[in-house]
């Protein structure tokens, strides 16, 4: 078949369906358990920063930040931070996402990521890893929420530096935060395949 021809069959085929009440939709890249589209990023609400959580329903490494990151969102919510637990792993189900967050006590919204669009934007290859962005939507931190991970399998009974609180003291204060990224320990995200 010509190279028209070809171009004309998908023309027909494609209006047949919008004729038919059936549009082709597109799926939104970033959603909550339920489906519906977010854009963390773009709407803030009037948030002094968000922070986004990468975690996965199977990372023993970011199911040991529960309690830290908990502490860091009740501490911060008062000075309008929105902490977000973010599940960036293509093939990532709802249903094992809200029963994760749930067993471990997260109380944060959740976002299904698996496109990893949000985790792109925050140049997080590793699950957990954290990202802050201020009011205007700038990455200004990314990367291990602490050093309490040396390596896989060696960790510290106490973090020597927290990396994610000084970060969030840095930009509710509107200061420049003093390290921009710091490499995190952790499963590494499965991102779609092409």
């Amino acid at each position: 078949m010509p190279a028209s021809s070809s171009w004309r069959a998908a023309l027909i085929l494609a209006l047949g369906l919008c004729a038919a009440g059936r549009p082709v939709e597109a799926q939104p890249a970033v959603t909550d358990l339920d489906g519906r589209p977010l854009e963390l990023l773009r709407d803030h609400g009037g948030a002094g920063a968000t922070v986004l959580i990468f975690t996965a329903v199977d990372c023993p490494i970011s199911d040991r930040y529960a309690p830290a990151v908990r502490r860091l969102a009740d501490a911060y919510a008062a000075q309008g931070v929105r902490f977000w637990l973010v599940y960036p792993n293509a093939g990532e189900r709802p249903e094992a996402a809200r029963a994760h967050a749930s067993s471990f006590l997260y109380g944060l919204p959740v976002a299904l990521d698996g496109r990893a669009v949000l985790a792109d934007r925050a140049a997080a290859t590793v699950t957990p890893e954290a990202a802050v962005f201020d009011r205007h939507g700038r990455l200004q931190y990314h990367g291990r929420i602490d050093d309490r991970w040396v390596d896989f399998g060696v960790d510290r009974a106490v973090p020597t530096t927290n990396d994610l609180a000084d970060a969030l003291a840095a930009v509710v204060a509107g200061r420049p935060v003093a390290r921009a990224s710091a490499p995190a320990i952790g499963c590494a995200i499965v991102r779609p395949q092409p």
